[in-house]
């Protein structure tokens, strides 16, 4: 999945924040990155380049843009970067231009986006794990404010492989034998602060800061790690709700400048990823017959917002 010097062709799709800023830096590593997004990014980026703000540097990266999903044809690496309410679509969209030997990984929120794009494709991908605070402040420009590493399977020998592949871009990446319980992990700190920050227009820093929104994230924590212990979900490194409130607060205070992803989505009037997040823990409690009505009710009253 390599060429000449190394570096397999790079597909991002879905050219938001976390598109734009990992596949902005593979393309500064030194990788052909193609950026696939909307034509007022494509324009952006045509006109100055991709500029990268971030904690370490602020630089204008050259990439290729378009607006066709047609330009993923001889990919060897695909970053799929949607919304989570947008992967059956572009999954369908993204099929018939994959090579067989493509290798598709998921950079999402959530915990069940390989399953749904390949109930909607029949695509393997490989799921991986994000952390990053980041946003699109304009088209074309990706603001940088806190972490930015990923964590891959190590259980697969071609996921190996993507994970050499970041780290060698300047991409902390960390191998894991527990890939679900990493995605359990990150859905925990998704849910604890992501909706609390949109609800209540407020930074990451700012919940930590205040005593009672730490009690609503820890009720919300504890009916997350409830829906895991149901789902036989194994939480690395999370034996009790004190250790999984504990990691909650790291996440606010290591974003502490950082609107969650959901307060930006309902600051820009799009659709927000609230059913893979707390909607989700609602639907799986649910069906697993554990009560999660302080999940529920963040769900509800973001689901609320996005009607306006």
């Amino acid at each position: 999945m390599t060429r000449p010097d190394g570096w397999p062709r790079v597909v991002v799709v879905g050219a938001g924040a976390v598109g734009g800023y990992f596949g902005g830096l593979m393309a500064r590593a030194g990788a052909p990155v193609v950026m696939i997004g909307r034509k007022a990014f494509v324009d952006a980026v045509h006109r100055a380049g991709l500029f990268l703000d971030t904690l370490h540097f602020q630089e204008r990266v050259q990439v290729e843009a378009c607006d066709d999903l047609g330009a993923a044809y001889g990919a060897d690496l695909v970053l799929f970067c949607v919304k989570t309410t947008d992967n059956a679509a572009a999954a369908r969209a993204l099929a018939p231009f994959l090579a067989p030997h493509a290798i598709v990984v998921s950079l999402q929120n959530g915990v069940d986006n390989v399953e749904q794009i390949r109930a909607a494709a029949s695509i393997d991908v490989l799921p991986v794990v994000v952390y990053v605070a980041a946003s699109v402040e304009d088209p074309g420009h990706v603001k940088h404010v806190g972490r930015g590493d990923l964590i891959v399977s190590s259980k697969s020998a071609k996921a190996k492989g993507v994970a050499e592949i970041f780290v060698r871009a300047g991409i902390p990446c960390r191998l894991s034998d527990n890939i679900d319980g990493e995605l359990w992990t990150k859905l925990i700190w998704n849910c604890a602060l992501n909706a609390v920050s949109a609800l209540g227009q407020a930074k990451y820093g700012q919940i930590a800061e205040s005593t009672e929104a730490r009690e609503l994230v820890g009720t919300v924590v504890d009916e997350v790690l409830a829906v895991a212990r149901a789902a036989h979900i194994v939480l690395p490194g999370l034996q009790d709700s004190e250790a999984a409130m504990a990691g909650a607060m790291k996440i606010a205070t290591q974003m502490a400048g950082a609107l969650s992803s959901t307060a930006q989505d309902i600051n820009r009037g799009k659709r927000t990823e609230i059913d893979s997040l707390n909607g989700y823990i609602s639907r799986r409690g649910a069906a697993l017959g554990v009560s999660t009505p302080v999940n529920h009710i963040l769900y509800t009253l973001v689901k609320l917002l996005e009607g306006r």
